[in-house]
């Protein structure tokens, strides 16, 4: 009986909050009409809640799981209406069979694990919803998304919706807001983002949005990336606060001055805007007005639009009445709830304590310095294979693995998320039980190689300088470093989140590092597999700088250690794009982009740093000589030695500025390694502006031969 009690229960409580989000909408939509009649219904209704809330009914406690089961019908009810304002665009597989997983016989989360395509979750909740690329069209309703109390990200990317701007302060606790690539268009409101105080990410690119930037953009305190590129947004830009990471705003038509705050951006997020003017662009802003400055509120308009008039102000009493009764309801289910769980709960209390406090590198099962940290070889009893990208918290088949990969699901913390559908999938305590081998320690952290059960070589690196950079934030990075795929470049397996620091898994590559290669006692490269190594090195570049065009530094940590090597002695670049989530104040001492000269002399990088990191590493693949051994001031004048050294000397004295393990080569290939010699030269020039633009140094690179005469 009081399994069938509690059973009930669920349904009463979700009735119950349907019944008061459905009278409170009522009333918000009669309180424009009548203003005198809404707050008895309303207060009515109020109290038959807590009325009912207080029976003794409700006074049994509930069972394992019924919590999440709660959370997850009332969560599955909210999906199921938003997905029904869904309709499929032109080309576009139906939304029925693209949402097939979207049905009530399933919970859309399980945990961390989403079991509904495209849904993210966190502790049985709803975090995100991501379904991109799918063609979809219709309205947005935001409304039916207002039951998802943990909603903080949201991608409709690449889709077909268009229209006006969806009401999205509605949603106050987003976090992450992803509509680029629809037909979203007309002007958007200046208060559009008030009150979103949580917002980090905005990425608007290629709508058809007209009209002015709203100012409540430029107030939110924690915005870390917007991209606007493509519109057709006028005006001028907004006094935008210090910190934004990623910003884009080309090809729109925006005018007037560039705020301060946005100075020291590439020139190219503002191209393709024939009237702005200021640093960093080349023109002078002489007779320019300066941009309007937000709102504190981040609100627009004169006084007289936000005069209130008599029934405005009726209607916001009413409201305002409506609202502390809601509250007061709430506060009495909160009590309740508290009171249900206080007799029994101190022992789950202290059980979900332990296990978020554990830290799953130092397993209770290991030997003692048995970690992949300490190098050892770690013995432990066996453990489930996680999910692919949620980590997954409980067993799952590999089919099942894929799912939760396809959901886009957060993974649980302790778990490791895998990026990739190709790999077989292990977790943390394959690891730790794994045979361990120091392979090195870097500015970054230290890396390792683990030989698992299964005869796999992964390589685990670890990072302790990213416990800045929030979970949820650090997730999305990696699906989207997860996300670029090319020939030359080291793609991200899996990865493991913990606020101290975090792990990211690739594979081995047995022939080791360009670095080990050229300062080897034993090794030697010839000038045909340099040249090789360079043009691999520089198309990986292009993609990255291509691919990731929003960022200032695509790749940031450009050096011969990063530099793996195939059996085929291909390049393969490894710790690109990290930027984002290495700690701030901690970037100067860590990455190879902040010893440019652009930023020990304007303390600012630019899209230019990461040729002068090509040009240094084209030095050093050519004379052998490691830039590691020289501070900043003495890097530069190594460059400018080896440029007055090319300059002074003929052909047949050049050689000498080359590795002499290269001497066998040069016969036949001097005219091309001094080309490349002088193409590196080019490419460390002090002054950004001179420097070689990427796109020609890597033309000129392509262009080489490995002999003179061919």
């Amino acid at each position: 009986m009081p399994s069938r009690l509690n059973f009930s229960h669920r349904f009463s409580f979700i009735a119950m909050i349907r019944v008061v989000y459905v009278a409170a909408a009522a009333a918000a939509k009669i309180g424009g009409r009548r203003r005198g009649n809404v707050a008895v219904p309303s207060i009515v209704v109020a109290f038959i809640a807590v009325w009912l809330f207080s029976s003794p009914a409700w006074a049994a406690p509930p069972r394992d799981g019924e919590a999440q089961t709660l959370a997850g019908a009332g969560s599955a009810a909210a999906l199921m209406e938003f997905k029904n304002s869904l309709v499929s665009g032109p080309t576009g597989v139906a939304v029925e069979r693209a949402l097939v997983s979207w049905n009530l016989s399933t919970s859309p989360c399980v945990g961390n694990v989403g079991n509904w395509f495209g849904v993210r979750c966190f502790n049985g909740d709803v975090m995100g919803l991501q379904l991109d690329n799918l063609n979809l069209a219709g309205d947005i309703d935001v409304d039916a998304l207002l039951p998802l109390r943990f909603l903080r990200i949201l991608s409709f990317e690449h889709n077909n919706f268009e229209g006006l701007m969806p009401d999205w302060k509605k949603l106050g606790a987003l976090k992450s807001l992803f509509l680029s690539n629809n037909r979203l268009s007309g002007q958007i409101a200046d208060d559009a983002f008030s009150s979103m105080g949580s917002l980090k990410k905005v990425h608007l690119a290629n709508n058809k949005f007209t009209g002015k930037i709203p100012t409540s953009l430029a107030t939110t305190a924690r915005l870390l990336e917007l991209r606007l590129e493509n519109n057709a947004f006028t005006g001028h830009l907004p006094e935008f606060r210090a910190g934004l990471t990623v910003f884009n705003a080309s090809n729109n038509q925006l005018d007037g001055p560039i705020p301060p705050a946005l100075s020291s951006l590439d020139p190219s997020v503002f191209s393709g805007n024939k009237g702005l003017c200021g640093k960093p662009l080349k023109s002078s802003c002489d007779a320019q007005s300066p941009p309007p400055k937000p709102s504190p509120h981040g609100g627009g308009g004169g006084g007289a639009t936000n005069a209130e008039t008599p029934s405005s102000s009726s209607s916001s009493k009413i409201l305002m009445i409506l609202a502390i009764c809601l509250l007061a309801v709430a506060i009495l289910i909160s009590l309740l709830i508290i009171s249900r769980g206080s007799g029994g709960g101190q022992e789950n209390s202290q059980a979900a304590s332990d296990k978020g406090t554990r830290d799953p590198l130092f397993s209770p099962y290991n030997n003692a310095g048995a970690s992949p940290a300490s190098g050892g070889t770690a013995t432990t009893r066996a453990s489930p294979s996680s999910d692919r990208a949620a980590g997954g918290s409980t067993p799952n088949t590999n089919s099942s693995s894929r799912a939760g990969d396809a959901s886009g699901a957060s993974p649980a913390v302790g778990k490791l998320a895998f990026m990739r559908a190709d790999r077989t999938h292990f977790d943390l305590q394959d690891l730790l039980r794994a045979s361990a081998e120091v392979l090195g320690t870097g500015s970054l952290g230290s890396s390792y190689k683990a030989v698992l059960m299964d005869g796999q070589s992964v390589v685990v690196k670890r990072f302790k300088h990213m416990n800045l950079v929030e979970r949820e934030d650090f997730h999305e990075h990696m699906r989207r470093i997860a996300r670029l795929e090319h020939p030359n470049l080291l793609p991200l397996i899996a990865y493991y989140y913990r606020k101290e620091e975090k792990l990211m898994i690739s594979d081995f590559m047995s022939s080791g590092s360009l670095a080990a290669h050229l300062h080897g006692k034993e090794s030697r490269l010839e000038w045909a597999k340099r040249l090789k190594i360079i043009k691999g090195v520089a198309k990986a570049l292009m993609y990255l700088h291509k691919e990731l065009s929003s960022m200032v530094l695509p790749h940031g940590h450009l050096k011969s250690s990063n530099v793996l090597l195939d059996k085929s002695s291909n390049p393969i670049v490894m710790d690109y794009a990290l930027v984002p989530v290495v700690n701030p104040d901690e970037l100067p001492s860590l990455l190879t982009a902040y010893k440019s000269p652009e930023y020990t002399n304007l303390h600012r990088p630019t899209r230019k740093t990461d040729v002068w990191n090509l040009g240094v590493l084209i030095l050093e693949t050519l004379t052998a000589t490691s830039p590691s051994k020289h501070q900043d001031s003495q890097l530069r004048t190594w460059i400018s030695s080896i440029a007055a050294k090319d300059a002074e000397a003929d052909d047949d004295r050049a050689e000498t500025i080359f590795d002499s393990k290269m001497a066998g080569d040069a016969k036949n290939s001097r005219g091309q390694m001094r080309k490349l010699l002088k193409i590196g030269v080019a490419c460390c020039h002090e002054d950004p502006e001179a420097r070689l633009e990427l796109k020609e140094a890597a033309e000129r690179i392509e262009a080489l031969k490995e002999r003179d005469n061919q």
